[in-house]
């Protein structure tokens, strides 16, 4: 982190087909060594099996994804007098968001299947319905966050 001026947010450009910035968001999280195509066709893959399976909007199921595994608190390390706490601090939306996208992705590469698209679709549709590991990790961060309400006066 620099400690001369801060760092600006990037402006995110929105896909080109939905026309979202979630999707673009997800794309990069997606991405292996700069291949930002196949990232794409794997998510517009993945949101045409959502389409079939569901038969509902794929963009408003990611979007209540995104919404149902968004965590609201977590927990981060704060050096205090030679112990480490861990203080339970809001998330701001953005890096809720990031948060989300990133566990989804993640939850999703580690899925059973030979498909990377039909993993990803999996892993959203099970966090539009509240369950998956998606969620159960937001479920985990909320625990953390309770667990350590005791050091929330150590705030930053």
């Amino acid at each position: 982190m620099s400690r001369r001026n801060i760092a600006k947010k990037r402006s995110i450009y929105p896909d080109p087909i939905y026309n979202s910035k979630l999707i673009s968001m997800l794309t990069v999280r997606v991405l292996k060594s700069g291949k930002k195509g196949l990232a794409q066709k794997i998510i517009y893959k993945s949101l045409d099996i959502i389409k079939n399976k569901t038969k509902e909007e794929p963009l408003e199921i990611l979007e209540k994804a995104v919404r149902n595994t968004t965590p609201l608190v977590e927990v981060k390390a704060r050096r205090i007098g030679g112990s480490t706490y861990q203080v339970p601090m809001e998330v701001r939306a953005c890096r809720g968001t990031n948060l989300a996208l990133r566990w989804i992705t993640r939850f999703a590469i580690q899925r059973t299947g030979t498909s990377m698209a039909i993993k990803l679709a999996n892993e959203i549709i099970d966090a539009a319905n509240e369950n998956g590991n998606s969620i159960r990790k937001r479920e985990e961060t909320h625990r953390m966050a309770e667990a350590n309400k005791a050091f929330a006066h150590y705030r930053y």
